[in-house]
């Protein structure tokens, strides 16, 4: 997702915003610029690449100015150069924007008949072709503005900024999430509150078809209907503004060594002393008949091991949809569903989509997320935190283990709900998963071995999980992690469905990664692995102390995990994983932290 900040400041702001811009690198993107307002007229800056590029610009041809707008780009509509960079100006009128623009053609057409041409091929500048269009009418600014959105059609955040205003901004958000930051005699504007998080800890937070007339006295908030709107203002925690690597080189490897701890704080929060309370909400599955889950790449994995989890042990039906597809398929969403929704974010378009489709439908929409406020969780009945912290790399780590967790905590209450576990053999289980964090703890003395083996794995061309059960799901996310950040073709595939058409691309070129805890599958899933070591194939085995016993004569090479209960293997797994596709990647030389072509969070179509 694309980075947005604005500010209406009492200083120069355009090191204020680049500043800004750097805590949003996060997220992923390949342009950056800003625009300012100074002696009443607009100024603009725009680079390709990293915001250092822009910095070195800025110092080579400064940007003055007490008013301005930045943006870091992710490519949609039209390739990754100077021309497409936002801000994006159009006369008296320069705009930022994340999300897409669906029908910005016809609107091109339009104003061709007017006589106005675009100069890029974004979507975003027809957003303020369309805004000067109508300030050339007489239209003030917020008319403008105004006027504009309501012939946009798609998903957007957007940020105005003005010719000969330089008290003030327009705000607009729909479907892309958006902030406005409150100082003394200063305001501010961002798609994070963590890239407003140094700069002020009042935060009001737009909701849905919002727009919002800036000025340093403050902002006056409309709703899509054009009522004035009073939202809330919030406070941030202090240390949103800390962003550090802790010593490590890429916030990847800390936010995998942080699993330990965020793993015991979410056990805490939701299991304190033995019980499982979720923070004192009340999930009431007595009426509940068929379970829904929803997410996208990671977090859908997470779905995938929780429905094994949720039909094993509470004996409720469960499916698992990819959020892109769900609503497009408009599933029947029978009487008695409980819909679940996943996303680090919370603001993931297509899961958000997903959930406003059986909004109405379901007995109970319930999300699983990380950030409190985001715009998933208030639409939901309930809301679960992961608390995994904010995560900084792109590819997910700890919001993974953390998801993991709280489902296997809805998966427990749940089979207490339905008389399926006793509360003494949930406090069994309760146990088994407090150990995580140690086990998590234990695991990391596996690091350096993983490296080693990552070194010879960076060579691959080709990679291939294969897991059974509940481990099939986490071979799934092994290869998604693999090719996020290593750029290796992977793929992973149900340990017993090798014969069926896959077995065909085993060689001696092409390592077969084996995801098998010795557990009830253990046999059936070594079966195998022996066939792929009788075609030449190379295994890295990932197993337990008994596991390695039985199975490592004729692998390639073998990881050893500590035992774990073998019901909640999964979550344990996910660490050799996130290891492998850390140290292939470092070993690859790629951009572990900001792998090209992704954002953090995916908030368009």
């Amino acid at each position: 997702m694309c980075g947005i900040v604005g500010v209406l400041g009492s200083h120069e702001v355009a090191p204020l915003i680049l500043e800004s811009l750097k805590r949003l690198e996060y997220r992923g993107y390949d342009s950056a610029g800003i625009a300012t307002v100074s002696s009443g007229q607009l100024g603009r800056r725009r680079a390709v690449g990293k915001l250092v590029n822009l910095s070195d610009l800025l110092v080579h041809d400064p940007l003055a100015g007490h008013s301005g707008i930045g943006h870091t780009r992710w490519a949609t509509h039209g390739a990754a150069t100077e021309g497409n960079a936002h801000p994006h100006r159009a006369g008296r009128v320069a705009v930022v924007h994340n999300g897409i623009i669906e029908n910005f053609r016809e609107l091109r057409e339009e104003l061709s008949h007017k006589g106005l041409t675009p100069q890029t091929e974004t979507d975003t500048e027809t957003v303020a072709m369309f805004a000067e269009s109508l300030l050339a009418e007489g239209m003030s600014p917020e008319e403008a503005v105004r006027a504009t959105l309501s012939r946009l059609t798609g998903a957007y955040a957007l940020l105005f900024l003005f010719d000969g205003e330089e008290d003030l901004m327009i705000a607009a958000r729909k479907g892309s999430p958006l902030a406005i930051g409150h100082g003394d005699g200063e305001m501010f504007v961002g798609s994070d509150a963590i890239a407003l998080a140094p700069m002020t800890e009042r935060i009001t937070y737009l909701e849905e078809g919002d727009w919002a007339v800036i000025r340093r006295g403050g902002a006056e908030i409309f709703d899509a209907a054009g009522r004035r709107a009073n939202r809330p203002e919030k406070r941030i925690h202090a240390e949103m503004a800390e962003v550090s690597k802790a010593g490590h080189k890429h916030f990847m490897m800390k936010e995998i060594a942080e699993q330990p701890q965020v793993l015991a704080e979410a056990l805490d929060h939701h299991a304190p002393g033995g019980e499982i309370t979720f923070g004192g909400q009340q999930i009431d599955f007595s009426g509940i008949e068929r379970v829904t889950m929803v997410a996208c790449g990671t977090a859908s994995y997470a779905t995938h091991v929780a429905r094994y989890w949720i039909e094993q042990l509470a004996g409720i039906p469960c499916e698992v949809d990819v959020a892109s597809e769900y609503r497009y398929r408009e599933p029947p969403v029978p009487k008695g569903t409980l819909a679940i929704f996943v996303s680090q974010s919370g603001e993931t378009a297509d899961t958000l989509a997903a959930l406003r489709y059986a909004s109405g439908k379901a007995e109970t929409i319930l999300s699983i997320v990380n950030v409190a406020e985001s715009t998933i969780a208030r639409e939901s009945d309930i809301a679960l935190p992961i608390l995994a912290g904010r995560e900084i790399g792109v590819a997910s780590t700890k919001a993974f283990s953390c998801q993991l967790i709280v489902l296997a905590l809805l998966a427990l209450r749940a089979a207490e709900a339905k008389g399926r576990l006793s509360a003494e053999q949930v406090a069994e289980r309760l146990a088994e998963l407090r150990q995580m964090p140690g086990l998590f703890n234990h695991a990391m003395a596996k690091a350096g071995a993983a490296a080693r083996i990552a070194g010879e794995l960076a060579e691959a061309r080709d990679i291939l999980f294969l897991g059974r059960g509940r481990m099939y799901p986490l071979a799934m996310e092994g290869a998604l992690k693999l090719k996020e950040i290593s750029y290796i073709h992977a793929e992973a595939y149900a340990s017993g469905e090798l014969k069926h058409g896959p077995i065909a691309l085993v060689d001696p070129a092409v390592p077969v990664i084996v995801m098998a805890p010795h557990d009830e599958l253990f046999d059936k899933t070594v079966s195998n692995m022996q066939e792929v070591m009788a075609r030449g194939g190379r295994v890295l085995l990932i197993t337990d102390a008994a596991g390695a016993r039985a199975a490592a004569e004729g692998c390639w090479r073998v990881l050893e995990m500590p035992d774990v209960a073998a019901l909640w293997a999964p979550i344990l797994y996910a660490l050799p994983a996130q290891l492998l596709a850390y140290h292939t990647a470092a070993a690859k030389g790629t951009d572990v932290d900001q792998p090209r072509n992704l954002a953090k969070s995916v908030t368009v179509e």
